[in-house]
């Protein structure tokens, strides 16, 4: 039946030319009411997945709706060291214009056209904090090409006693910032977490704020490399668990106390790996409630190098708890920005008389 409304469909649809096509595909996708179902142009394609191969050039932003009905786009996470964040854009704001144009309603690929474009261009953003639509700030930025290292990590010594685990014999904190999953995510996490237990510190603190996402394997990965069994999330679709993704018995450190960091800027494959730790009692949580974005898309490649981005499940995680438009929730109420992400930054402030509690 549903084969054949499609086919009843298409047929009233003119496809003499390729851009017909196009927009017929779109009213298709349309009917679904799915906002991350999406048809992808060759361009947008080769964006995405340069994306994910670890640069873009822009202003740094990572862009999602803000899960009402009124399809305001929202700042995910910018990218640490970007243009938006060095102006002070911070996750959760509400975008209201780009270079004069109104994005509310847009596709969220039409809203990166807008933001994305050659190096050294100039491009104005006006936004607002969630929940002060009267408060507008007007970000002016120069697009830059944005690489994002997915790991960087260091050993803090002479932490204050409030930020050590209870009992620890060191005063040493190995701190890991995890910015994105990408194609290099696992292997660098894989030197981090391997050199951390050669020393031997007292506790690991992994930083995943601000973390959008990315691929969705990376994820699984570096929380094989945390928890030595049991599962680490679940996908489910209508029909219920369809899939189940386990720890393998091959991790790097499953004993070291861990705390991992969250703040509603992370999303999607960075709530997996939180939702994960949590489950599983491998790790605290620390900091506030995460965004909340646990659909699962994959793309169906075109012929002509388009395709098209379709939902196909949800995450869960092992507990049963549907990410999706919920989140994380954290073990440990913490100010989400009372650690900075710069390596120096964190080691100063966690041996300081600031430091936060961060193992309960």
């Amino acid at each position: 039946m549903v084969a054949r409304l499609r086919e009843t469909y298409l047929k009233k649809e003119p496809m003499d030319r390729r851009a017909q096509t196009y927009d017929a595909i779109r009213k298709l996708l349309a009917v679904l009411d799915d906002p991350f179902t999406r048809f992808l142009e060759p361009s947008r394609l080769a964006a995405l997945r340069r994306g994910t191969a670890g640069s873009v050039t822009g202003v740094g932003l990572e862009i999602t709706y803000d899960g009402g009905s009124g399809k305001d786009v929202v700042v995910l996470t910018p990218a640490p060291g970007g243009p938006a964040e060095k102006a002070g854009a911070r996750a959760g704001d509400v975008i209201v214009t780009v270079d004069g144009t109104a994005v509310k309603g847009l596709s969220l690929y039409d809203v990166s056209d807008l933001l994305q474009g050659e190096a050294d261009s100039q491009v104005e953003v006006v936004l607002h904090a969630p929940g002060a639509p009267s408060n507008t700030r007007t970000l002016q930025l120069t697009r830059q090409k944005v690489t994002i290292n997915p790991i960087t990590f260091t050993t803090c010594s002479n932490v204050a006693a409030a930020a050590l685990p209870p009992g620890a014999a060191k005063q040493q904190l190995g701190y890991v910032r995890l910015a994105t999953f990408n194609s290099n995510t696992t292997a660098a996490a894989q030197q981090a977490f391997t050199e951390l237990s050669k020393q031997g510190v007292a506790g690991l603190v992994l930083d995943i704020r601000n973390n959008g996402g990315g691929l969705f394997p990376a994820g699984v990965n570096v929380a094989r490399m945390l928890v030595d069994r049991g599962d680490l999330v679940l996908i489910a679709d209508s029909q219920g668990i369809r899939d189940i993704y386990s720890a393998d018995g091959n991790s790097i450190d499953s004993a070291t106390p861990l705390v991992v960091l969250v703040n509603r800027g992370t999303a999607s494959a960075s709530e997996v790996l939180a939702g994960a730790l949590k489950d599983s009692k491998r790790g605290l949580i620390a900091g506030e409630r995460t965004f909340g974005k646990g659909l699962i898309q994959t793309v169906v490649d075109l012929s002509d190098g388009s395709g098209v981005a379709v939902t196909v499940a949800r995450y869960q995680t092992p507990a049963g708890v549907d990410i999706n438009k919920i989140g994380v929730s954290p073990d440990v109420q913490l100010d989400p920005e009372v650690l900075p992400t710069d390596l120096e930054g964190v080691c100063r402030v966690l041996g300081s008389d600031a430091a936060p509690r961060l193992f309960g």
